[in-house]
């Protein structure tokens, strides 16, 4: 069949949907960009946050219409809405042929060959094993590893220990192996991701066991940039510090969640730290690294919070001025125990506030970028702006897709994927500007 994948949500679902597709291509499907083509759409869906669960439902809409008005014969929905929401997705969007949930996708076949709909739902603490490669979607030289699935903390706000169970880590020698395949497809940078990073191996070791993960994938020959996401910051241990510090295909990068700085709110939150360890737990990392990007997220608008709570988080922030960080509109997400709480907040005050937290981060940023000014950093190329004749990269500090950029000049032709030495001569509210170097980095 003409199959249309359509992936929403995170980084970890994009993992989900290239080992379906890879199902899909072995068996012979052919996976096609024109939803007038498509005999079959599979939407692999997300619900995390109200504005996440409104995408995925707007999709599911718009693609049934494709059922009168073109070939499309069968209409699939997968991952976290499809957990969540099984029942109402029957009742509410009849077009929809099959249900797969987040354990059980390896089944995907099954709902193109299968003439009834159906609801393909199993254990939330299974790990998901197919026999089939995945697709790498995207460019080649950056790839996702998901080193584990669901979670263990059950923070109040949120709904992912119900639709992906809990933590499960995937055996290091399967870890090793995909990424093995991801860096002889091209691969140079491996992202590793998960819903928490930092207790990765504790379930089947016996002991946190992402610093030893880190060690046997920087032996992978042809790999030269591994960046960590996801990292609790009560979870961040010595041993993991040591080797970032030490290991030089482990970027100075850690992406470390820490939502607020409020000792009230981290605890009505279900959060393990406290704003005061959380300073601590930043300068214990940056007296190891110097030079590390700090990124992380926060929640403005959390029920019981108030502006003494946001003034608190402001200025925290501009103690420890983060290198990159996002902040969200507290979400209501039903079946949640702070959902439940009183002291809800008006959406137009979540935003407010949303925006009082963001324009301090801006301002933080620019302070960042201003001080990259005559650096020499590393650049993996991501491609080139010809009537500009600029190239566009990411530094070490930069994630793609949630992080800045980096324009540069060159006098050589580059190729995306290339690592290159950039002098940094300017800088804007979240991009760098600068130019090819053979100097030393600085």
């Amino acid at each position: 069949m003409n199959v249309l994948f359509i992936s929403l949500g995170c980084d970890k679902n994009r993992v989900d949907s290239e080992v379906m597709m890879g199902v899909l291509v072995k068996a012979g499907h052919r996976l096609v960009d024109d939803e007038k083509e498509a005999e079959a759409v599979i939407v692999n869906s997300c619900c995390f946050i109200g504005d996440a669960k409104e995408e995925s439902i707007n999709t599911l809409l718009e693609m049934a219409e494709l059922k009168t008005t073109a070939k499309l014969r069968k209409l699939i929905v997968t991952g976290c809405l499809a957990q969540r929401y099984s029942e109402e997705i029957q009742e509410s969007i009849p077009e929809v042929d099959a249900i797969v949930g987040t354990t059980a996708f390896d089944d995907i076949l099954d709902t193109l060959n299968c003439d009834d709909k159906k609801v393909y739902l199993k254990d939330l603490q299974r790990l998901v094993k197919t026999d089939a490669d995945r697709l790498i979607t995207g460019e080649n030289y950056v790839s996702y590893l998901k080193i584990a699935e669901g979670c263990d903390k059950h923070c109040t706000y949120c709904i992912i220990p119900k639709v992906r169970g809990n933590y499960r880590s995937v055996p290091m020698e399967e870890l090793i192996d995909e990424a093995e395949y991801l860096v002889s497809g091209g691969a140079r940078e491996i992202i590793l991701v998960a819903q928490e990073t930092t207790v990765y191996g504790l379930d089947l070791y016996g002991k946190k066991s992402l610093h030893i993960l880190l060690r046997k994938l920087s032996e992978i020959e042809e790999l030269e940039w591994i960046r960590v996401m996801y990292c609790y910051p009560e979870e961040i241990y010595d041993e993991l510090i040591e080797e970032m510090s030490t290991n030089n295909k482990v970027l100075h990068y850690i992406d470390m969640p820490v939502q607020h700085f409020s000792d009230r709110i981290l605890k009505a939150m279900g959060r393990r730290t406290t704003g005061a360890e959380i300073l601590g737990i930043v300068s214990k990392i940056r007296e190891k690294i110097p030079d590390v990007a700090l990124r992380t997220s926060l929640i403005a608008g959390f029920p019981g919070e108030t502006e003494d709570d946001i003034d608190e988080m402001i200025e925290c922030l501009k103690k420890v001025r983060f290198t990159r960080a996002g902040v969200f509109a507290y979400s209501k997400e039903e079946n949640t125990a702070a959902a439940l709480m009183d002291g809800q907040i008006p959406v137009r005050v979540k935003n407010q506030r949303r925006k009082r937290v963001m324009k301090s981060l801006m301002e933080i940023s620019r302070q960042n970028g201003l001080e990259m000014i005559g650096k020499t950093i590393p650049v993996i190329v991501e491609g080139y702006m010809p009537d500009e004749e600029i190239y566009i990269g990411r530094s070490y500090m930069d994630a793609p897709g949630i992080d800045g950029q980096v324009f540069f000049e060159s006098g050589e032709k580059l190729l995306s994927g290339d690592i290159v030495k950039v002098f940094i001569t300017d800088s804007k509210e979240y991009d760098l500007i600068g130019e090819v170097t053979e100097d030393e980095f600085t």
